[in-house]
Protein backbone atom coordinates (compact mmCIF):
# COMPACT_ATOMS: atom_id res chain seq x y z
CA UNK A 1 0.00 0.00 0.00
CA UNK A 2 1.17 3.33 -1.01
CA UNK A 3 0.24 5.66 2.36
CA UNK A 4 -1.59 7.59 -0.01
CA UNK A 5 -4.16 9.90 2.01
CA UNK A 6 -7.09 9.08 -0.41
CA UNK A 7 -6.23 5.45 0.47
CA UNK A 8 -6.11 5.84 3.81
CA UNK A 9 -9.08 7.16 4.04
CA UNK A 10 -10.92 4.86 1.53
CA UNK A 11 -9.27 2.25 4.34
CA UNK A 12 -11.16 3.80 6.86
CA UNK A 13 -14.64 3.79 5.37
CA UNK A 14 -14.30 0.43 4.26
CA UNK A 15 -13.24 -0.75 7.84
CA UNK A 16 -16.21 1.16 9.45
CA UNK A 17 -18.66 -0.12 7.33
CA UNK A 18 -17.57 -3.32 8.20
CA UNK A 19 -17.47 -3.05 11.75
CA UNK A 20 -20.58 -1.43 11.61
CA UNK A 21 -22.63 -4.45 9.97
CA UNK A 22 -20.50 -7.28 11.58
CA UNK A 23 -19.49 -5.92 15.06
CA UNK A 24 -22.71 -3.28 16.02
CA UNK A 25 -22.41 -3.51 20.18
CA UNK A 26 -25.25 -5.89 20.88
CA UNK A 27 -22.62 -8.29 18.95
CA UNK A 28 -19.93 -7.18 21.29
CA UNK A 29 -22.02 -7.66 24.21
CA UNK A 30 -22.57 -11.53 22.93
CA UNK A 31 -18.85 -12.03 22.26
CA UNK A 32 -18.04 -10.75 25.83
CA UNK A 33 -20.70 -13.31 26.85
CA UNK A 34 -19.21 -16.06 25.17
CA UNK A 35 -15.40 -16.12 27.44
CA UNK A 36 -13.78 -17.16 23.79
CA UNK A 37 -12.42 -13.37 23.77
CA UNK A 38 -13.48 -12.45 19.69
CA UNK A 39 -15.78 -13.82 17.14
CA UNK A 40 -14.03 -16.63 14.63
CA UNK A 41 -16.40 -15.48 11.59
CA UNK A 42 -15.72 -11.95 12.24
CA UNK A 43 -12.18 -12.44 12.28
CA UNK A 44 -11.72 -14.81 9.39
CA UNK A 45 -13.82 -11.88 7.49
CA UNK A 46 -11.16 -9.57 8.72
CA UNK A 47 -8.24 -11.83 7.03
CA UNK A 48 -9.94 -13.31 4.21
CA UNK A 49 -12.02 -10.37 2.76
CA UNK A 50 -10.38 -7.36 4.30
CA UNK A 51 -6.69 -8.35 4.49
CA UNK A 52 -6.18 -6.69 7.67
CA UNK A 53 -3.56 -9.24 9.66
CA UNK A 54 -1.59 -9.55 6.81
CA UNK A 55 -1.47 -5.52 6.57
CA UNK A 56 1.92 -4.96 7.80
CA UNK A 57 3.77 -7.71 6.46
CA UNK A 58 6.09 -8.57 3.69
CA UNK A 59 4.30 -9.54 0.25
CA UNK A 60 6.57 -12.19 0.26
CA UNK A 61 5.11 -13.57 3.48
CA UNK A 62 1.03 -13.49 2.68
CA UNK A 63 1.04 -9.65 3.67
CA UNK A 64 0.33 -6.09 2.19
CA UNK A 65 3.76 -4.61 2.66
CA UNK A 66 1.93 -1.26 4.11
CA UNK A 67 3.32 0.80 7.01
CA UNK A 68 2.06 2.03 10.13
CA UNK A 69 -0.16 4.73 8.44
CA UNK A 70 -2.62 2.44 7.41
CA UNK A 71 -2.25 -0.01 10.78
CA UNK A 72 -2.98 2.82 12.61
CA UNK A 73 -5.91 3.23 10.74
CA UNK A 74 -6.69 -0.22 11.44
CA UNK A 75 -6.32 0.17 15.00
CA UNK A 76 -8.15 3.25 15.55
CA UNK A 77 -11.00 2.08 13.75
CA UNK A 78 -11.48 -1.19 15.88
CA UNK A 79 -11.15 1.09 18.85
CA UNK A 80 -13.64 2.81 17.67
CA UNK A 81 -15.89 0.10 17.62
CA UNK A 82 -14.58 -1.75 20.80
CA UNK A 83 -13.97 -5.19 18.89
CA UNK A 84 -13.09 -7.50 20.77
CA UNK A 85 -10.42 -9.29 18.54
CA UNK A 86 -6.64 -10.75 19.10
CA UNK A 87 -5.52 -8.37 16.41
CA UNK A 88 -3.76 -6.03 18.92
CA UNK A 89 -2.38 -8.89 20.16
CA UNK A 90 -1.36 -10.79 17.22
CA UNK A 91 -0.51 -8.62 14.61
CA UNK A 92 0.88 -5.57 16.21
CA UNK A 93 2.62 -7.20 19.63
CA UNK A 94 3.96 -11.12 18.26
CA UNK A 95 4.15 -9.75 14.41
CA UNK A 96 6.47 -7.72 15.64
CA UNK A 97 8.52 -9.55 18.07
CA UNK A 98 9.40 -12.52 15.42
CA UNK A 99 9.88 -9.51 12.40
CA UNK A 100 12.00 -8.00 14.68
CA UNK A 101 14.00 -11.11 16.02
CA UNK A 102 16.13 -11.22 13.03
CA UNK A 103 15.67 -14.86 12.49
CA UNK A 104 14.83 -15.62 9.09
CA UNK A 105 13.75 -18.74 9.41
CA UNK A 106 11.04 -18.29 12.03
CA UNK A 107 10.14 -14.92 9.91
CA UNK A 108 8.88 -17.35 7.07
CA UNK A 109 7.73 -20.21 9.39
CA UNK A 110 5.62 -18.05 11.84
CA UNK A 111 4.18 -15.09 9.99
CA UNK A 112 2.69 -16.36 6.99
CA UNK A 113 -0.17 -18.24 9.39
CA UNK A 114 -0.55 -14.47 11.03
CA UNK A 115 -0.49 -12.79 8.06
CA UNK A 116 -3.12 -15.26 6.61
CA UNK A 117 -5.54 -15.20 9.81
CA UNK A 118 -4.81 -18.78 10.21
CA UNK A 119 -3.01 -18.34 13.56
CA UNK A 120 -3.61 -16.15 16.32
CA UNK A 121 -0.93 -14.74 18.58
CA UNK A 122 0.24 -13.72 22.08
CA UNK A 123 3.39 -12.22 23.62
CA UNK A 124 4.10 -13.34 27.15
CA UNK A 125 6.80 -10.98 28.72
CA UNK A 126 5.58 -9.58 32.04
CA UNK A 127 5.19 -11.50 35.36
CA UNK A 128 3.72 -10.78 38.56
CA UNK A 129 5.56 -7.08 38.73
CA UNK A 130 3.72 -6.21 35.74
CA UNK A 131 6.79 -5.24 33.98
CA UNK A 132 8.69 -4.86 30.62
CA UNK A 133 11.93 -4.57 31.53
CA UNK A 134 13.97 -8.00 30.57
CA UNK A 135 15.87 -7.66 33.90
CA UNK A 136 12.84 -8.88 35.81
CA UNK A 137 11.83 -11.87 33.38
CA UNK A 138 12.40 -14.85 35.91
CA UNK A 139 10.93 -18.12 33.55
CA UNK A 140 13.94 -19.82 33.12
CA UNK A 141 14.59 -22.06 29.76
CA UNK A 142 17.18 -24.79 29.91
CA UNK A 143 18.36 -25.94 26.64
CA UNK A 144 18.14 -30.20 25.98
CA UNK A 145 18.86 -32.37 23.11
CA UNK A 146 15.76 -31.42 20.95
CA UNK A 147 15.71 -27.64 22.23
CA UNK A 148 14.65 -25.87 24.86
CA UNK A 149 12.18 -26.31 28.08
CA UNK A 150 10.70 -23.62 29.90
CA UNK A 151 9.75 -23.62 33.68
CA UNK A 152 7.92 -20.48 35.27
CA UNK A 153 5.16 -18.15 34.23
CA UNK A 154 3.55 -15.06 32.96
CA UNK A 155 0.43 -13.07 33.73
CA UNK A 156 -1.50 -10.25 31.90
CA UNK A 157 -1.07 -12.22 28.89
CA UNK A 158 -3.14 -10.50 26.15
CA UNK A 159 -5.32 -12.94 24.89
CA UNK A 160 -2.96 -15.86 25.81
CA UNK A 161 -6.11 -18.23 26.98
CA UNK A 162 -6.69 -18.88 22.93
CA UNK A 163 -3.83 -17.90 21.15
CA UNK A 164 -2.73 -20.80 18.88
CA UNK A 165 1.03 -19.53 19.23
CA UNK A 166 2.80 -17.51 22.07
CA UNK A 167 6.55 -15.80 22.18
CA UNK A 168 7.87 -16.44 25.28
CA UNK A 169 10.96 -13.87 26.76
CA UNK A 170 12.57 -16.28 28.74
CA UNK A 171 16.29 -16.53 30.51
CA UNK A 172 19.00 -18.63 29.67
CA UNK A 173 22.08 -18.84 30.90
CA UNK A 174 23.52 -17.03 28.29
CA UNK A 175 20.83 -14.10 28.91
CA UNK A 176 17.46 -13.19 27.78
CA UNK A 177 15.71 -14.80 24.51
CA UNK A 178 12.59 -15.04 22.75
CA UNK A 179 10.99 -18.86 22.13
CA UNK A 180 8.16 -19.91 20.04
CA UNK A 181 5.67 -21.89 22.09
CA UNK A 182 2.55 -24.07 20.98
CA UNK A 183 -0.60 -22.51 22.47
CA UNK A 184 -1.76 -26.49 23.17
CA UNK A 185 1.97 -27.78 23.76
CA UNK A 186 2.68 -30.22 26.67
CA UNK A 187 2.78 -28.20 29.70
CA UNK A 188 1.58 -25.05 29.16
CA UNK A 189 -1.60 -24.70 31.85
CA UNK A 190 -3.90 -20.90 30.56
CA UNK A 191 -5.66 -19.55 32.98
CA UNK A 192 -8.34 -16.61 31.63
CA UNK A 193 -8.16 -13.58 34.12
CA UNK A 194 -10.92 -11.45 35.65
CA UNK A 195 -10.30 -8.23 34.35
CA UNK A 196 -12.16 -4.88 34.20
CA UNK A 197 -12.44 -4.69 30.65
CA UNK A 198 -14.04 -7.49 29.08
CA UNK A 199 -13.29 -6.38 25.59
CA UNK A 200 -10.15 -7.49 26.25
CA UNK A 201 -8.94 -10.58 27.51
CA UNK A 202 -5.92 -11.22 29.54
CA UNK A 203 -4.76 -14.92 31.03
CA UNK A 204 -1.65 -16.16 33.14
CA UNK A 205 0.23 -19.30 31.86
CA UNK A 206 2.05 -21.44 33.75
CA UNK A 207 5.42 -23.42 32.36
CA UNK A 208 6.29 -26.74 33.33
CA UNK A 209 8.81 -28.35 31.06
CA UNK A 210 6.93 -26.56 28.03
CA UNK A 211 9.11 -27.37 25.06
CA UNK A 212 10.22 -24.17 23.14
CA UNK A 213 11.89 -23.26 19.80
CA UNK A 214 14.42 -20.23 19.92
CA UNK A 215 13.67 -17.41 18.19
CA UNK A 216 16.18 -14.95 16.98
CA UNK A 217 19.94 -15.34 18.76
CA UNK A 218 20.07 -16.31 22.56
CA UNK A 219 20.25 -13.85 24.51
CA UNK A 220 19.34 -10.90 21.91
CA UNK A 221 15.58 -10.68 23.17
CA UNK A 222 16.19 -7.07 24.90
CA UNK A 223 16.54 -4.67 21.44
CA UNK A 224 13.27 -6.87 20.33
CA UNK A 225 10.94 -6.59 23.20
CA UNK A 226 12.00 -2.53 23.50
CA UNK A 227 11.09 -2.25 19.82
CA UNK A 228 7.60 -4.27 20.39
CA UNK A 229 7.34 -2.22 23.63
CA UNK A 230 7.24 0.88 21.43
CA UNK A 231 4.69 -0.16 19.00
CA UNK A 232 2.39 -1.52 21.03
CA UNK A 233 2.20 1.75 22.41
CA UNK A 234 1.71 3.37 18.96
CA UNK A 235 -1.35 0.61 19.03
CA UNK A 236 -3.05 1.24 21.85
CA UNK A 237 -2.53 5.13 21.60
CA UNK A 238 -4.43 4.79 18.31
CA UNK A 239 -7.09 2.47 19.95
CA UNK A 240 -7.46 5.39 22.64
CA UNK A 241 -8.03 8.09 19.94
CA UNK A 242 -10.93 5.35 18.25
CA UNK A 243 -12.07 5.09 21.55
CA UNK A 244 -12.03 9.09 22.64
CA UNK A 245 -13.63 10.04 19.16
CA UNK A 246 -16.66 7.30 19.71
CA UNK A 247 -17.53 8.52 23.26
CA UNK A 248 -17.62 12.11 22.07
CA UNK A 249 -20.23 11.48 19.30
CA UNK A 250 -22.06 10.00 21.61
CA UNK A 251 -22.05 13.02 24.03
CA UNK A 252 -22.78 15.03 21.23
CA UNK A 253 -26.14 13.01 19.94
CA UNK A 254 -27.52 12.98 23.32
CA UNK A 255 -26.85 16.21 24.02
CA UNK A 256 -28.82 16.84 20.87
CA UNK A 257 -31.71 14.58 21.24
CA UNK A 258 -32.04 14.76 25.62
CA UNK A 259 -34.47 17.83 26.37
CA UNK A 260 -34.45 19.02 29.88
CA UNK A 261 -36.59 22.26 30.88
CA UNK A 262 -38.21 22.65 26.99
CA UNK A 263 -34.59 22.51 25.26
CA UNK A 264 -31.60 20.11 24.22
CA UNK A 265 -29.13 19.91 26.72
CA UNK A 266 -27.09 21.29 24.45
CA UNK A 267 -28.17 24.36 24.54
CA UNK A 268 -26.79 25.07 28.07
CA UNK A 269 -24.07 26.55 28.44
CA UNK A 270 -21.98 24.24 31.10
CA UNK A 271 -22.67 21.25 28.40
CA UNK A 272 -21.67 23.83 25.39
CA UNK A 273 -18.69 23.94 26.96
CA UNK A 274 -17.62 21.24 28.13
CA UNK A 275 -18.29 19.58 25.07
CA UNK A 276 -15.68 22.02 23.24
CA UNK A 277 -13.24 21.14 25.88
CA UNK A 278 -13.44 17.68 25.39
CA UNK A 279 -12.96 18.01 21.48
CA UNK A 280 -10.05 20.14 22.09
CA UNK A 281 -8.26 17.57 24.19
CA UNK A 282 -9.56 15.19 21.53
CA UNK A 283 -7.83 16.59 18.71
CA UNK A 284 -4.88 17.35 20.75
CA UNK A 285 -4.52 13.09 21.12
CA UNK A 286 -4.93 13.40 17.39
CA UNK A 287 -1.65 15.06 16.57
CA UNK A 288 -0.14 13.16 19.05
CA UNK A 289 -1.08 9.65 17.25
CA UNK A 290 0.21 11.42 14.41
CA UNK A 291 3.32 11.91 14.92
CA UNK A 292 4.05 8.62 16.71
CA UNK A 293 2.21 6.75 13.90
CA UNK A 294 4.99 8.92 11.47
CA UNK A 295 7.68 7.95 13.95
CA UNK A 296 7.07 4.33 13.83
CA UNK A 297 6.46 4.36 9.82
CA UNK A 298 9.87 6.00 9.61
CA UNK A 299 11.36 3.72 12.43
CA UNK A 300 12.64 7.05 13.71
CA UNK A 301 14.93 7.06 16.71
CA UNK A 302 12.40 9.75 18.30
CA UNK A 303 9.81 6.62 18.42
CA UNK A 304 10.51 5.30 22.25
CA UNK A 305 9.51 9.57 23.19
CA UNK A 306 6.86 9.71 20.92
CA UNK A 307 5.00 6.51 21.15
CA UNK A 308 5.37 7.15 25.38
CA UNK A 309 3.76 10.51 24.96
CA UNK A 310 1.10 9.48 22.79
CA UNK A 311 0.48 6.48 25.08
CA UNK A 312 -0.01 8.50 28.27
CA UNK A 313 -1.85 11.50 26.73
CA UNK A 314 -4.52 9.67 24.75
CA UNK A 315 -5.28 6.89 27.68
CA UNK A 316 -5.40 9.93 29.50
CA UNK A 317 -7.88 11.65 27.24
CA UNK A 318 -9.97 8.79 26.47
CA UNK A 319 -10.37 8.53 30.23
CA UNK A 320 -11.73 12.12 30.35
CA UNK A 321 -14.10 11.65 27.52
CA UNK A 322 -15.14 8.38 28.51
CA UNK A 323 -16.14 9.26 32.19
CA UNK A 324 -17.70 12.96 30.50
CA UNK A 325 -19.97 10.87 28.55
CA UNK A 326 -21.22 8.98 31.25
CA UNK A 327 -21.84 12.30 33.06
CA UNK A 328 -24.03 14.23 30.13
CA UNK A 329 -25.93 10.85 29.77
CA UNK A 330 -26.98 11.01 33.16
CA UNK A 331 -28.71 8.40 34.80
CA UNK A 332 -28.85 6.13 31.76
CA UNK A 333 -25.12 6.37 31.34
CA UNK A 334 -24.50 4.74 34.66
CA UNK A 335 -27.02 1.44 33.54
CA UNK A 336 -25.55 -1.90 32.55
CA UNK A 337 -28.06 -1.85 29.12
CA UNK A 338 -26.26 1.63 27.70
CA UNK A 339 -22.90 1.05 26.01
CA UNK A 340 -21.44 4.17 27.71
CA UNK A 341 -19.85 1.88 30.17
CA UNK A 342 -17.82 -0.52 28.14
CA UNK A 343 -15.98 2.64 27.01
CA UNK A 344 -15.28 3.38 30.38
CA UNK A 345 -13.59 0.22 31.09
CA UNK A 346 -11.63 0.11 28.22
CA UNK A 347 -10.42 3.59 28.79
CA UNK A 348 -9.62 2.82 32.44
CA UNK A 349 -8.00 0.26 31.56
CA UNK A 350 -6.11 1.28 28.86
CA UNK A 351 -4.46 4.20 31.23
CA UNK A 352 -2.33 1.30 32.74
CA UNK A 353 -1.96 -1.28 30.02
CA UNK A 354 1.56 -0.93 29.20
CA UNK A 355 2.26 1.75 31.97
CA UNK A 356 1.01 4.47 33.37
CA UNK A 357 1.13 8.18 33.07
CA UNK A 358 3.58 8.52 36.17
CA UNK A 359 5.89 5.82 34.05
CA UNK A 360 5.69 7.46 30.57
CA UNK A 361 6.59 10.63 32.51
CA UNK A 362 9.46 9.39 33.91
CA UNK A 363 10.34 7.71 30.24
CA UNK A 364 10.14 11.08 28.51
CA UNK A 365 11.73 13.00 30.72
CA UNK A 366 14.80 10.28 30.50
CA UNK A 367 14.80 10.58 26.60
CA UNK A 368 15.29 14.25 26.62
CA UNK A 369 17.50 14.08 29.85
CA UNK A 370 19.73 12.09 27.88
CA UNK A 371 21.19 8.79 29.63
CA UNK A 372 23.73 10.79 31.04
CA UNK A 373 21.35 13.49 32.76
CA UNK A 374 21.46 13.51 36.74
Amino acid sequence: MSGDRNDIEELRGTLRRFLAARAPMAQVRRVIETGQGYDPGTWAMMSDQLGLTGLPFPEELGGAGASWQELAVVLEELGRALLPSPYLATVVLAGTAISASGDLVARKALLPGIAAGQTTAAVAILEDDGHWDADRIRLWAVRTRDGYRLDGHKTFVLDGHTADLVIVAARTERGVSLFAVDGDGPGLRRTALRTLDQTRPQARLEFAGVPGRLVGAEAGAEPVVAKTFDLALVAVAAEALGGAERCLEMSLAYAKERIAFGRPIGAFQAIKHKLADLYLELEFARSAVEQATLAAARDSQDLPLLASLAAAHCAQTYALIATENIHIHGGIGFTWEHDAHLFFKRATSTQSLFGDATFHRERIAAQLLGDGAD
